[in-house]
């Protein structure tokens, strides 16, 4: 399915790759509509049609991953908020033996999220995912988002690693047609970011729903070989 012996660095998304991707939703589509509804005593609907409304026009950029700016736009305490179901952040089923398996084969594992800090911090705490990376970069340091080309050429630039050598894992498509952009070789999608939603038919890149299915590749080819 992929080429691990051309492969010596895995850079990961986290919110729906490493960790499951049913908090996220559930804050922004539902949690923070709810307390939003009860701030600007408007229903739970219209809240939920002027957040919406909201996250479309700002999809994609930084200000869409800023907890700052929605805690601006919405005058609420958004980490306060997320604290208020982080009992819901989790990593995916797959992901420890994926996680570790990546670890022990010798290859460079770095994490890049268009998380927040604030959002990497509180999800890092309740999941402790940082023991299985190299290094860990929020993209607001780059102060731009995985969707640009300018973030993939700041993060070489702060972070070097080879085009040809590198497979980039991400469940959104926006992101991965940036990385491919880029120029990126190995590509993989994830069909099942959260475990509570069917899996989306992905034609545009390989996809996997388990990681399991990875595991005997990469223990078996080292890297290089």
């Amino acid at each position: 399915m992929l080429n691990w012996s051309e492969i010596s660095t895995v850079l990961l998304d986290m919110d729906g790759t490493i960790l499951d991707l049913h908090f996220d939703n559930q804050f922004w589509l539902v949690h923070l509509p709810k307390r939003y509804s009860e701030y600007a005593n408007i229903s739970f609907e219209q809240a939920q049609e002027k957040l919406h409304s909201h996250y479309e026009r700002v999809a994609g950029t930084i200000a869409w991953y800023c907890l700052d700016y929605w805690q601006e736009q919405t005058q609420l305490p958004i980490t306060t908020l997320k604290r208020e179901i982080q009992h819901l952040i989790r990593l995916r089923k797959d992901a420890v033996a994926f996680l570790e398996a990546l670890r022990e084969s010798g290859r460079e594992v770095v994490l890049v999220t268009n998380a927040h800090p604030d959002s990497l911090s509180l999800k890092i705490e309740r999941t402790q995912l940082d023991q299985y990376f190299d290094r860990l970069y929020s993209t607001h340091e780059f102060g731009a988002t995985k969707e640009s080309q300018l973030l993939w050429q700041r993060l070489q630039q702060k972070h070097p690693f080879s085009l040809d050598n590198t497979l980039f894992v991400d469940d959104s498509l926006p992101v991965l047609n940036s990385a491919k952009k880029y120029g990126i070789k190995h590509l993989l999608a994830i069909a099942n970011p959260d475990s509570q939603q069917e899996e989306r038919t992905i034609t545009e890149y390989q996809a996997i729903t388990d990681y399991g299915i990875l595991l005997e590749d990469i223990r078996n080819t080292p890297v290089g070989k």
